[in-house]
């Protein structure tokens, strides 16, 4: 497929209602899943181009150096720390935690990029030892900043004008690289997951990079599994998110605020570049602002292009009471998922009870 033009927001046509993923450029709709590889390359191109960026370029290595390591006697479990080092123009590193079950085999990893928001908790640590997944917890802002300045990978790469999702990404990448290379890791079953903005970024990253075998966004809400043209009330718009933190996006993003009928994708077209892979998103009914109606809405959107390419229980989605965190109950939802999707575990929950009313006029395709 030819590379796409990519005008700007005035030029482009309204969508009033969720774009059409099985639509080619030219207007023509695909038939058969064999067409769905061009077509998602179209849309990645047009995602990447007008919301995040592109990704940085390649590193030459990545080299892990073991800093401590330490026994969990009552989990029987090994924690190690990392500092993982980045083979770009300008070097760059970040902490990695490690924690793995002392069982033999080669396991299931779960990588997460929130260790800027602090060690995960024992309970955590505790479930996903016990079940006997290895869990890799880097702290994506050592990547790059949580802020304007550009430094990190932007340092090594000065003309870089990707957004830190897109940076963060990148560094999920870079962590995958890493665990591929230990001989006790599988390498058909690595997990990416995230919260918030932790959770938007895993979302990227799944899509981005097909070694990820699941990718679970908890609570990511805009510029994640959220839907930024069905926003339920009280939810964060395409304006609130790029007053607060336009440096998570491309520049370009910033032309459609006010104009989101205008953009030619929506979050389920992000999420329908996981498939055919296994996706879950995990979400909070009180945590309005990640509005988890719109969710839902990109949740049944993708689902057309998951059973258009015969792998419908491959996505999910799960609701729970209270706010916005990564709690307990998110992660044994993902483990249990997990278990059924990489392991063939049946699951004990069901993993496509909506949680609110399907609304009418969002979308009105359906898979071929």
């Amino acid at each position: 497929m030819q590379s796409p033009h990519f005008p700007a927001a005035d030029e482009l046509p309204i969508h009033a209602e969720l774009p059409n993923p099985f639509l080619r450029p030219d207007g023509k709709r695909i038939a058969s899943p064999r067409e769905w590889k061009p077509l998602r390359e179209h849309w990645l191109a047009l995602v990447l181009h007008y919301q995040y960026g592109n990704l940085p370029p390649l590193p030459r290595a990545v080299q892990a150096e073991k800093h401590d390591e330490t026994e969990l006697g009552d989990l029987k479990a090994i924690r190690t720390e990392y500092q993982l080092h980045i083979e770009t123009p300008v070097p760059v590193s970040t902490r990695l935690l490690l924690f793995r079950p002392r069982q033999r085999g080669r396991r299931p990893a779960i990588i997460d990029g929130d260790l800027c928001w602090g060690e995960p908790k024992g309970e955590i640590v505790e479930e996903v030892m016990r079940r006997g997944y290895m869990l890799a917890f880097f702290d994506r802002t050592h990547i790059a900043p949580d802020s304007a300045e550009r430094q990190g990978v932007y340092e090594a790469h000065p003309d870089y004008e990707g957004g830190r999702l897109a940076a963060w990404a990148w560094g999920y990448h870079r962590v995958v690289d890493f665990l591929l290379t230990l001989p006790d890791v599988h390498p058909k079953r690595i997990v990416a997951t995230g919260h918030s903005r932790g959770g938007k970024t895993a979302l990227l990253a799944g899509a981005t990079d097909e070694r990820i075998a699941l990718t679970a966004p908890n609570n990511s809400g805009c510029g994640g599994a959220g839907c930024y043209r069905y926003q339920a009330p009280g939810s964060e718009t395409i304006a609130d998110i790029l007053r607060n933190f336009p440096f998570w996006f491309h520049p370009r993003f910033q032309q459609f605020v006010g104009r989101v009928e205008r953009l030619p994708f929506d979050q389920h077209i992000v999420k329908a570049l996981v498939a055919p892979r296994a996706q879950l998103s995990t979400e909070a009914l009180a945590d309005l602002w990640a509005n988890p109606e719109g969710t839902q809405v990109t949740y049944l959107a993708a689902k057309e292009v998951y059973r258009f390419l015969r792998a419908e229980e491959r996505i999910g989605i799960w609701f729970r009471e209270g706010g916005h965190e990564h709690s307990l109950a998110d992660w044994q939802a993902l483990l249990d998922f997990a278990d059924w999707q990489l392991l063939g575990k049946p699951p004990a929950r069901a993993f496509d009870r909506l949680a609110f009313p399907q609304r009418e006029g969002v979308f009105s395709w359906r898979a071929p």
